[in-house]
């Protein structure tokens, strides 16, 4: 009976069915998934954020691993965007950190429910908001930068527009593919402003005595948009700069959030030392 349904039409209708649908599957998976860096082509761009405050001793060795990573971009295909976030925790014992906000404080505490941490450390590096470790390590850094490069991503396209002033830009965000990549949870539009070459001579605290430099410190940091079911998105947004930080040092970085896991899904980013048009 076996060996006659092994010979029968149905079986090779139904082996033939299978191979198809096999074929199927594999070329859906060849396309959803990231392909793999070719010399020559465009970077992965990953997010990697760096919790940290001028008050903790700890700290400064994470600054400087995440300014190395920032401007010497040393992982092959991948372009590294940096986030330095100080947190104001730290402000009450001894040293008020200058660029420090209770908005970034809360941003870690929203990752340590994520990551099921029992509360926040610093300094505490997130690399594209999926893998969290203490700030200092280099080796796990780069191995966590390769990893979510692998990882397939929204495209996102970030300019800066033509009308604006001294102290506003406008940019102008477009997001492809992002259906793809954000099936099960809402997205969210986030942009920040970064300024690099920025230091402090610490004067009390752990660090006191010490000169601190800083990689990309973030000045500002704002949801912009929810973007749900959306194969495309294209949209502006105003961005404005206090006339203190220095136009020639600022960047903007635009990424994409899944809403619940935080995971990054997509990255630009673009300089802003543009020089305004003359009316």
């Amino acid at each position: 009976m076996i060996l006659n349904l092994l010979k029968s039409p149905i079986f090779y209708a139904i082996t033939a069915g299978l191979a198809a649908l096999l074929v199927l599957c594999t070329h859906g998976k060849g396309n959803s998934a990231a392909a793999p860096f070719q010399p020559g082509g465009a970077p992965r761009v990953v997010l990697v954020e760096l919790f940290t405050s001028e008050g903790c001793s700890s700290c400064p060795p994470a600054d400087a691993l995440l300014k190395k990573l920032s401007e010497q971009q040393p992982v092959e295909g991948v372009q590294i965007v940096a986030l330095e976030e100080h947190v104001d925790y730290w402000n009450n014992l001894g040293w008020a950190d200058p660029y420090s906000s209770n908005e970034y404080s809360q941003r870690q505490s929203d990752y340590a429910q994520v990551f099921g941490n029992d509360g926040v450390y610093t300094p505490q590096m997130v690399v594209d908001g999926r893998k969290e470790f203490v700030g200092s390590h280099g080796t796990e850094a780069r191995e966590a930068i390769q990893k979510a490069a692998s990882l397939p991503k929204a495209e996102v396209a970030l300019t800066a527009g033509a009308n604006f002033s001294s102290d506003m830009r406008v940019l102008e965000i477009q997001i492809k593919n992002l259906s793809e990549v954000s099936l099960h949870d809402t997205a969210e539009l986030w942009v920040a402003v970064t300024e690099k070459d920025l230091q402090t001579d610490v004067k009390a605290g752990e660090n006191s005595g010490e000169t601190l430099k800083h990689a990309a410190v973030v000045r500002s940091l704002r949801k912009v948009d929810s973007l749900r079911d959306s194969a495309v998105y294209k949209g502006q947004t105003q961005l404005s700069l206090d006339p203190k930080w220095k136009k020639e040092n600022l960047t903007a970085v635009v990424f994409v959030a899944e809403k619940r896991s935080r995971k990054i899904i997509g990255v630009a980013t673009t300089a802003l030392n543009v020089t305004p048009a003359s009316h």
